[in-house]
């Protein structure tokens, strides 16, 4: 992976949609990043293969929190000067309502921004944002012990 300060030597280092095409699983995802000003919107366009339980159908658990990671993640880049990614120290996720095969969308807010950890809380919903499917409370590691 390209580490970050090569992207803003390229002047690309506010440009999100570089950094997520260099995470194998968030391109699987097919995630997009929504920039507009200084408010990043985090799209998972709905693919087939995301599908978890074909009754529903429901998006699999595990995409639902790969997203609300990479969304902490993206955010975290987006308000730091990180070198490289956040390492995820922990994450809980509330898991609210099912995920219908649809476009999903994510936010996230950094609540506590230190030297070396910080913690952020991400929310992803599909059809009215005070809908979520989905909330976490993440703890990141930003400088590698």
């Amino acid at each position: 992976m390209k580490m970050l300060a090569e992207l803003r030597a390229q002047g690309r280092g506010q440009d999100m949609q570089a950094v997520v095409e260099q995470i194998p699983y968030a391109r699987f995802l097919g995630i997009e990043v929504d920039r507009k000003g200084t408010e990043i919107t985090i799209v998972m366009p709905f693919r087939e293969h995301l599908i978890g339980n074909v009754m529903l159908p429901a998006i699999h658990g595990g995409a639902i929190g790969a997203l609300l990671e990479i969304t902490a993640v993206i955010q975290l880049l987006y308000d730091t000067a990180c070198e490289r990614l956040p390492k995820t120290i922990d994450l809980s996720v509330d898991y609210l309502r099912s995920g219908r095969p649809q476009p999903t969308y994510g936010r996230a807010i950094v609540t506590r921004h230190g030297r070396r950890v910080a913690n952020v809380r991400s929310e992803i919903w599909q059809e009215a944002r005070d809908q979520p499917i989905a909330v976490s409370h993440g703890h990141f590691l930003l400088t590698p012990f």
